[in-house]
Protein backbone atom coordinates (compact mmCIF):
# COMPACT_ATOMS: atom_id res chain seq x y z
CA UNK A 1 0.00 0.00 0.00
CA UNK A 2 1.58 3.20 -1.17
CA UNK A 3 2.42 5.75 1.92
CA UNK A 4 2.51 9.13 1.55
CA UNK A 5 4.24 9.38 5.11
CA UNK A 6 7.24 7.95 5.06
CA UNK A 7 10.00 9.96 6.30
CA UNK A 8 7.66 12.58 7.15
CA UNK A 9 6.93 14.36 10.83
CA UNK A 10 3.30 13.85 12.28
CA UNK A 11 2.66 17.00 14.13
CA UNK A 12 -0.60 18.45 14.13
CA UNK A 13 -4.27 16.50 12.47
CA UNK A 14 -4.59 19.53 10.54
CA UNK A 15 -1.59 18.21 8.54
CA UNK A 16 -3.10 14.73 7.21
CA UNK A 17 -5.26 14.58 4.50
CA UNK A 18 -8.66 12.67 4.90
CA UNK A 19 -7.45 10.09 2.42
CA UNK A 20 -4.18 9.16 5.25
CA UNK A 21 -6.05 9.40 8.45
CA UNK A 22 -8.49 7.09 6.73
CA UNK A 23 -5.13 5.15 5.32
CA UNK A 24 -3.67 4.81 8.92
CA UNK A 25 -7.37 3.88 10.65
CA UNK A 26 -7.44 0.95 8.41
CA UNK A 27 -3.60 0.19 8.87
CA UNK A 28 -4.54 0.61 12.87
CA UNK A 29 -6.99 -2.59 12.25
CA UNK A 30 -4.83 -4.61 10.16
CA UNK A 31 -2.50 -4.46 13.14
CA UNK A 32 -5.01 -5.14 15.40
CA UNK A 33 -6.07 -8.16 13.93
CA UNK A 34 -2.44 -9.01 12.26
CA UNK A 35 0.20 -8.80 14.46
CA UNK A 36 3.34 -7.64 12.32
CA UNK A 37 6.51 -8.35 15.12
CA UNK A 38 9.10 -8.12 12.65
CA UNK A 39 7.95 -4.66 10.69
CA UNK A 40 10.17 -3.05 12.14
CA UNK A 41 12.73 -4.63 12.94
CA UNK A 42 16.57 -3.13 13.33
CA UNK A 43 14.45 0.36 13.58
CA UNK A 44 15.06 2.16 16.98
CA UNK A 45 12.73 4.64 17.83
CA UNK A 46 13.31 7.55 20.74
CA UNK A 47 10.62 8.37 22.85
CA UNK A 48 11.34 12.05 24.45
CA UNK A 49 8.88 12.53 27.03
CA UNK A 50 9.95 16.11 28.51
CA UNK A 51 5.99 16.17 30.58
CA UNK A 52 5.10 13.15 32.42
CA UNK A 53 2.62 10.52 30.67
CA UNK A 54 1.56 6.96 31.09
CA UNK A 55 -0.73 5.93 28.40
CA UNK A 56 0.78 7.61 25.67
CA UNK A 57 4.36 6.86 26.33
CA UNK A 58 4.06 3.04 27.30
CA UNK A 59 1.54 2.18 24.44
CA UNK A 60 4.49 4.13 22.05
CA UNK A 61 6.88 2.06 23.54
CA UNK A 62 4.74 -1.60 23.07
CA UNK A 63 3.76 -0.46 20.04
CA UNK A 64 7.43 -0.26 18.98
CA UNK A 65 8.54 -2.85 20.73
CA UNK A 66 6.01 -5.42 19.19
CA UNK A 67 6.67 -4.61 15.53
CA UNK A 68 10.46 -5.55 16.03
CA UNK A 69 11.79 -2.10 16.91
CA UNK A 70 14.09 -1.14 20.35
CA UNK A 71 13.38 2.09 22.00
CA UNK A 72 15.23 4.81 23.60
CA UNK A 73 14.88 7.83 25.42
CA UNK A 74 13.87 9.36 28.88
CA UNK A 75 10.37 9.86 31.03
CA UNK A 76 10.89 13.33 32.15
CA UNK A 77 12.70 16.12 30.81
CA UNK A 78 14.20 17.30 34.26
CA UNK A 79 16.23 14.28 34.24
CA UNK A 80 17.95 15.92 30.57
CA UNK A 81 19.77 18.42 29.11
CA UNK A 82 17.07 20.36 28.52
CA UNK A 83 17.67 21.40 32.50
CA UNK A 84 20.41 22.68 31.84
CA UNK A 85 19.24 24.94 29.43
CA UNK A 86 19.52 23.04 26.22
CA UNK A 87 17.49 24.60 23.34
CA UNK A 88 15.00 22.22 21.86
CA UNK A 89 16.53 22.64 18.27
CA UNK A 90 19.86 20.99 20.14
CA UNK A 91 18.44 18.36 21.45
CA UNK A 92 16.47 17.52 18.11
CA UNK A 93 19.54 17.38 16.17
CA UNK A 94 21.83 15.13 18.61
CA UNK A 95 18.43 12.47 19.43
CA UNK A 96 18.18 12.58 15.62
CA UNK A 97 21.77 11.34 15.08
CA UNK A 98 20.62 8.42 17.72
CA UNK A 99 17.51 6.92 15.91
CA UNK A 100 15.74 6.10 13.22
CA UNK A 101 12.44 8.12 14.42
CA UNK A 102 11.36 10.60 17.24
CA UNK A 103 8.12 10.69 19.80
CA UNK A 104 8.25 13.90 21.55
CA UNK A 105 5.81 14.79 24.18
CA UNK A 106 6.65 18.06 25.48
CA UNK A 107 4.17 21.03 28.10
CA UNK A 108 4.95 23.86 25.62
CA UNK A 109 2.39 24.54 22.25
CA UNK A 110 4.36 24.48 19.56
CA UNK A 111 7.70 22.63 20.90
CA UNK A 112 7.06 19.49 18.69
CA UNK A 113 7.15 21.12 15.18
CA UNK A 114 10.02 22.86 16.40
CA UNK A 115 11.97 19.92 17.02
CA UNK A 116 10.70 18.76 13.66
CA UNK A 117 12.09 21.89 11.90
CA UNK A 118 15.88 20.80 13.10
CA UNK A 119 15.79 16.87 12.83
CA UNK A 120 16.49 14.94 10.36
CA UNK A 121 14.26 11.94 11.34
CA UNK A 122 10.53 11.50 11.59
CA UNK A 123 9.15 13.24 14.53
CA UNK A 124 5.77 12.19 15.92
CA UNK A 125 3.97 14.98 18.12
CA UNK A 126 2.54 12.88 21.17
CA UNK A 127 1.15 16.14 22.50
CA UNK A 128 2.13 19.70 23.15
CA UNK A 129 0.65 21.82 25.75
CA UNK A 130 -2.61 22.43 25.13
CA UNK A 131 -2.24 22.42 21.11
CA UNK A 132 -2.03 18.92 19.27
CA UNK A 133 -2.11 15.33 20.21
CA UNK A 134 -2.27 13.60 16.04
CA UNK A 135 -1.87 9.91 17.88
CA UNK A 136 -4.49 10.32 20.22
CA UNK A 137 -6.78 11.66 17.67
CA UNK A 138 -5.43 8.40 15.19
CA UNK A 139 -6.38 6.20 17.84
CA UNK A 140 -10.40 7.97 18.60
CA UNK A 141 -10.77 7.43 14.93
CA UNK A 142 -9.86 3.89 15.00
CA UNK A 143 -12.68 3.41 17.93
CA UNK A 144 -15.22 5.57 16.13
CA UNK A 145 -15.14 3.41 13.18
CA UNK A 146 -14.40 0.04 14.91
CA UNK A 147 -17.81 0.70 17.35
CA UNK A 148 -20.06 2.87 14.71
CA UNK A 149 -18.80 0.99 11.24
CA UNK A 150 -18.11 4.48 9.85
CA UNK A 151 -16.47 8.19 10.47
CA UNK A 152 -19.22 10.15 8.97
CA UNK A 153 -22.64 10.73 9.33
CA UNK A 154 -22.24 10.80 13.17
CA UNK A 155 -23.56 13.48 16.21
CA UNK A 156 -20.37 13.55 18.07
CA UNK A 157 -20.35 15.41 21.90
CA UNK A 158 -17.61 16.61 23.39
CA UNK A 159 -17.82 17.21 27.12
CA UNK A 160 -15.73 18.96 29.98
CA UNK A 161 -12.57 20.79 29.49
CA UNK A 162 -12.77 21.73 25.67
CA UNK A 163 -10.61 25.09 26.21
CA UNK A 164 -6.82 23.01 27.57
CA UNK A 165 -7.73 19.50 25.95
CA UNK A 166 -5.75 19.28 23.34
CA UNK A 167 -7.28 15.84 22.36
CA UNK A 168 -10.85 17.65 21.63
CA UNK A 169 -9.19 20.09 19.42
CA UNK A 170 -7.21 17.30 17.22
CA UNK A 171 -10.62 14.59 17.46
CA UNK A 172 -12.81 17.95 16.00
CA UNK A 173 -10.00 19.05 13.47
CA UNK A 174 -10.42 15.53 11.81
CA UNK A 175 -13.51 14.42 11.78
CA UNK A 176 -14.72 18.02 10.41
CA UNK A 177 -13.34 15.90 7.00
CA UNK A 178 -16.11 13.61 7.50
CA UNK A 179 -20.10 15.24 7.69
CA UNK A 180 -20.58 14.82 11.32
CA UNK A 181 -22.55 16.78 13.47
CA UNK A 182 -21.06 18.34 17.59
CA UNK A 183 -22.26 19.24 20.82
CA UNK A 184 -19.88 20.99 22.57
CA UNK A 185 -20.98 20.94 26.70
CA UNK A 186 -18.65 23.16 28.55
CA UNK A 187 -19.15 26.10 30.85
CA UNK A 188 -18.31 29.60 29.30
CA UNK A 189 -14.79 29.21 30.56
CA UNK A 190 -13.99 25.48 29.12
CA UNK A 191 -15.26 26.53 25.76
CA UNK A 192 -13.79 25.55 22.51
CA UNK A 193 -11.56 27.80 21.46
CA UNK A 194 -12.42 30.11 18.30
CA UNK A 195 -9.95 28.70 16.07
CA UNK A 196 -11.62 25.45 16.32
CA UNK A 197 -15.03 26.53 15.59
CA UNK A 198 -13.59 29.32 12.87
CA UNK A 199 -12.15 26.44 11.37
CA UNK A 200 -15.89 24.41 11.45
CA UNK A 201 -17.48 27.37 9.99
CA UNK A 202 -15.02 26.95 7.01
CA UNK A 203 -15.72 23.33 6.17
CA UNK A 204 -19.50 23.58 6.74
CA UNK A 205 -19.92 21.57 9.60
CA UNK A 206 -22.69 21.58 12.35
CA UNK A 207 -22.01 22.52 15.90
CA UNK A 208 -23.88 23.24 18.75
CA UNK A 209 -22.69 24.80 21.95
CA UNK A 210 -24.69 24.19 25.26
CA UNK A 211 -24.66 23.65 28.55
CA UNK A 212 -26.83 21.09 29.30
CA UNK A 213 -25.12 17.34 29.61
CA UNK A 214 -28.58 16.06 29.48
CA UNK A 215 -29.74 17.80 25.93
CA UNK A 216 -27.02 16.16 23.94
CA UNK A 217 -26.55 12.80 25.72
CA UNK A 218 -29.44 11.34 23.96
CA UNK A 219 -29.18 12.64 20.54
CA UNK A 220 -25.25 11.40 20.89
CA UNK A 221 -23.13 8.52 18.73
CA UNK A 222 -20.15 8.91 21.15
CA UNK A 223 -19.67 10.47 24.14
CA UNK A 224 -16.14 11.67 24.41
CA UNK A 225 -15.68 12.88 28.43
CA UNK A 226 -12.31 14.92 29.42
CA UNK A 227 -11.19 15.19 32.77
CA UNK A 228 -10.35 19.05 33.87
CA UNK A 229 -7.45 19.86 34.40
CA UNK A 230 -6.51 20.79 37.89
CA UNK A 231 -3.06 21.84 36.83
CA UNK A 232 -4.03 24.46 34.36
CA UNK A 233 -6.81 26.59 37.82
CA UNK A 234 -5.75 28.24 40.42
CA UNK A 235 -7.72 26.35 43.68
CA UNK A 236 -10.73 28.71 43.74
CA UNK A 237 -11.24 28.48 40.15
CA UNK A 238 -10.99 24.97 40.18
CA UNK A 239 -13.90 24.26 42.65
CA UNK A 240 -15.89 26.31 40.93
CA UNK A 241 -16.42 24.19 37.84
CA UNK A 242 -15.49 20.60 39.49
CA UNK A 243 -18.16 17.86 39.47
CA UNK A 244 -20.19 20.08 36.53
CA UNK A 245 -20.77 17.10 33.90
CA UNK A 246 -20.27 13.99 35.85
CA UNK A 247 -21.55 10.67 33.52
CA UNK A 248 -23.50 7.91 35.71
CA UNK A 249 -24.98 4.81 34.40
CA UNK A 250 -28.54 6.02 35.46
CA UNK A 251 -28.28 8.85 33.07
CA UNK A 252 -27.78 6.50 30.16
CA UNK A 253 -31.68 4.84 30.37
CA UNK A 254 -32.54 6.13 26.97
CA UNK A 255 -29.21 7.17 24.99
CA UNK A 256 -29.01 5.23 21.60
CA UNK A 257 -28.13 1.80 21.17
CA UNK A 258 -24.99 2.05 19.21
CA UNK A 259 -23.95 5.11 21.54
CA UNK A 260 -20.28 4.35 23.04
CA UNK A 261 -18.36 6.40 25.99
CA UNK A 262 -15.02 7.48 25.03
CA UNK A 263 -12.20 9.22 27.19
CA UNK A 264 -8.36 9.77 26.67
CA UNK A 265 -8.16 9.11 30.47
CA UNK A 266 -6.76 9.75 32.92
CA UNK A 267 -10.29 10.46 34.58
CA UNK A 268 -10.98 11.48 37.73
CA UNK A 269 -14.51 12.16 38.78
CA UNK A 270 -16.64 12.78 35.69
CA UNK A 271 -16.85 9.19 34.71
CA UNK A 272 -19.16 6.99 37.63
CA UNK A 273 -17.27 3.68 37.88
CA UNK A 274 -21.11 2.72 37.85
CA UNK A 275 -20.51 3.51 33.87
CA UNK A 276 -17.99 0.69 33.64
CA UNK A 277 -20.17 -2.20 33.62
CA UNK A 278 -22.58 -0.81 31.30
CA UNK A 279 -22.24 -1.96 27.24
CA UNK A 280 -21.41 1.80 26.36
CA UNK A 281 -18.00 2.08 28.38
CA UNK A 282 -15.45 1.61 25.78
CA UNK A 283 -12.64 4.22 27.28
CA UNK A 284 -10.68 1.11 28.27
CA UNK A 285 -10.66 -0.87 24.64
CA UNK A 286 -10.24 3.20 23.30
CA UNK A 287 -6.81 3.02 25.41
CA UNK A 288 -5.55 -0.36 24.25
CA UNK A 289 -6.14 0.52 20.67
CA UNK A 290 -3.46 3.17 21.38
CA UNK A 291 -0.95 0.47 20.76
CA UNK A 292 -2.21 -0.03 17.60
CA UNK A 293 -3.12 2.98 15.85
CA UNK A 294 0.83 4.14 17.47
CA UNK A 295 2.22 1.28 15.43
CA UNK A 296 0.21 2.28 12.07
CA UNK A 297 2.05 5.73 12.35
CA UNK A 298 5.49 4.29 13.21
CA UNK A 299 5.19 1.69 10.67
CA UNK A 300 4.17 5.11 8.18
CA UNK A 301 6.94 7.27 9.25
CA UNK A 302 9.73 4.51 9.12
CA UNK A 303 8.58 2.56 6.11
CA UNK A 304 7.88 3.28 2.48
CA UNK A 305 5.12 1.00 2.29
CA UNK A 306 1.88 0.43 5.08
CA UNK A 307 1.16 -3.09 5.92
CA UNK A 308 -2.22 -4.43 3.32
Amino acid sequence: MSNPLYRQHVISVADLSTDTLTQLVKTALHLKQHPQPHLLDNKLVATCFFEPSTRTRLSFETAAHRLGADVIGFADGANTSAKKGETLADTARIIAGYADAMVVRHNQDGAARVMSEFSSVPVINAGDGTNQHPSQTLLDLMTIFETQGRLEGLNIVLVGDLKYGRTVHSLAQALSNWNNTFYFVAPPQLAMPDYITEELDEKGCAYHVIESFEEALNLADIVYMTRVQRERFDEQEFLKIQGLYVLKAAMLAHVRANMRIMHPLPRVDEIHPDVDETVHAYYFEQAKNGVFARQALLSAVLNEELPA
